[in-house]
């Protein structure tokens, strides 16, 4: 029915309830499962640079939010070494678009005093190919942080089992 462990682990409590022979144990113990999934990762990126470890940086991104029903925008605030200061959900869409605004983005880095951040978006239908607002929302958010000396180190879209960065694929501006 969920197509791979990774989404019977993240599914929604509610769902894993109301399947048959899926006892209220049995769904407490795959999210414990998940929960223990995401601290593991997360400690894994907060305590190095981001930028140098990339793939304990995809491991956490999968974790928390490939299998999420509807689309979600992420941020990763970063310091001048490049180490996590924040991970905040900025926006939460439908299961095709999430909308963010460049202000608010420019608004919140300030606040925390980050010098580049880099944003997380998830594809629920886990393809994780940029849509074309995906790609004019990156440029929209870039130029909006440039004149504020705010890094956009990458847009990375979140698939299942699969992940698309903006700079690999040179799609920023550099």
């Amino acid at each position: 029915r969920f197509g791979s462990l990774g989404s019977v682990v993240a599914a929604p409590a509610e769902l894993l309830s109301g399947i048959a022979g899926a006892a209220s144990p049995v769904t407490a113990l795959l999210k414990l499962v998940h929960h223990a999934l995401f601290r593991i990762t997360h400690a894994e990126v907060k305590r190095r640079p981001v930028i140098g470890n990339w793939d304990k940086l995809i491991d956490y991104l999968t974790v928390s939010m490939a299998y999420e029903p509807v689309e979600q925008l992420r941020i990763l605030f970063l310091d001048s070494r490049n180490t996590l200061l924040a991970d905040e959900v900025m926006s939460r869409g439908t299961i095709n678009s999430v909308n963010v605004y460049p202000r608010e983005v420019a608004k919140r880095a300030l606040a925390l005093e980050a010098t580049a951040i880099i944003l997380v978006h998830n594809h629920p239908s886990g393809c994780s190919d940029p849509s074309q607002d995906d790609v004019t929302m990156t440029k929209g958010i870039q130029a909006a942080l440039q004149p504020l000396d705010i890094v956009l180190h990458d847009h990375v879209i979140v698939g299942k089992g699969n992940w698309f960065s903006f700079r690999t694929n040179r799609l920023l501006n550099l």
